[in-house]
């Protein structure tokens, strides 16, 4: 048996770590094989999570194909513009 097929716990990815893999890449959507390349988990385990977190609003989805899906920030979870304040609060070094 190979390392990766030993039985043990299932890996755990929480929402907010699927969230940020669409935050920090440049690129406008992500497939579900590219998020599976970034996860401990197996490609169906990685779409289960995808489709809940469309469901619950935060990732918007369209299937192009087959069984092949991508994936893109919904507009709730993309970073607004920073307000004066912020830039400011940011900027002062302290």
């Amino acid at each position: 048996m190979s390392e990766e097929s030993k039985p043990g716990p299932t890996p755990r990815v929480s929402d907010d770590e699927i969230i940020d893999l669409f935050r920090d890449t440049e690129d406008p959507v992500l497939s579900t094989a590219e998020v599976t390349e970034q996860v401990p988990l197996k490609r169906r385990a990685t779409y289960n999570h995808l489709r809940s977190l469309a469901d619950e609003g935060r990732l918007e989805s369209k299937q192009i194909g087959g069984r092949n899906t991508v994936w893109w920030l919904a507009e709730s979870e993309k970073p607004g513009p920073r307000t004066f304040f912020e830039k400011n609060v940011d900027d002062s070094g302290s």
